[in-house]
């Protein structure tokens, strides 16, 4: 498998939010009004002009307190279940994935789909709607910058080597290497989901501990019957004419 690939090293990472804030920069999304909820992470929850969130979770007691952070995005999934429910809908054009980096890409045309369809068919919870246009979004890998030998802008302004990209066998190797590290003081200490997506956590605990929705396991609703169905039927039916 070819392409590119996110490693995440959830070890490093502060909670300084860098990532976060670029990612709004140079996709010049707009901050949002919010209040606050008793905790750090702000704002609550992904949107439709917040793509990339990092998500505060505190665990344990006393000695044994631990504050976890979680920078969320789009994992970029190999068989991405939202493109596969878009073509079982008609609107194949709706969501892309590019053919030389495997991200999956929400184009103007997801203001066509049902929303509440394409949000059920993600296993990590990602989708959020505009409620004026109707358009879906969600992190595009800032392919943009990508095709223009750039990083994208939340690996480009992490100080301490938490958010990593490049060539999926060059991050499968880092990845690989810093698990076996890692384990070594945390032997439960596992890479999410590192198979199926092109965004790949390293987490020192179990993934439900960081997120509900961190791992596949955790996700609202598996890719759903209908949408696959589909799949499978869509051969048939231009066999058929």
């Amino acid at each position: 498998m070819s392409g590119k690939s996110f490693f995440v090293d959830l070890t490093k990472c502060t909670a300084c939010r860098g990532c976060q804030v670029a990612c709004k920069q140079w996709k010049q999304l707009p901050a949002e009004k919010t209040r606050q909820l008793g905790s750090h992470q702000n704002p609550p929850d992904l949107s439709y002009t917040t793509i990339r969130l990092v998500r505060f979770t505190e665990t344990g007691d006393g000695d044994a307190f631990s504050w976890l952070f979680f920078p969320e995005q789009c994992r970029h999934c190999v068989d991405a279940p939202c493109k596969m429910a878009a073509e079982s809908s008609g609107n194949g054009d709706a969501i892309l994935q590019d053919a030389d980096t495997g991200a999956v890409i929400y184009t103007d045309k997801t203001s066509e789909l049902d929303f509440d369809f394409i949000r059920s068919s993600c296993p990590y919870d990602i989708p959020r709607q505009d409620a004026a246009t109707k358009r879906i979004s969600k992190c595009d890998m800032c392919i943009d910058r990508v095709r223009g030998g750039m990083l994208p802008a939340c690996v480009k302004s992490c100080p301490t080597g938490t958010m990593n990209f490049g060539d999926r066998e060059e991050m499968l190797q880092l990845a690989g290497k810093r698990l076996a590290e890692v384990q070594k003081a945390k032997p439960k200490a596992k890479l999410v989901d590192m198979e199926q997506v092109r965004v790949i956590y390293l987490a020192e605990m179990e993934p439900k501990t960081y997120y509900k929705f961190m791992a596949d396991a955790g996700g609202p609703r598996m890719y759903t019957r209908f949408a696959a169905l589909n799949k499978f039927l869509g051969p048939l039916r231009q066999l058929r004419g």
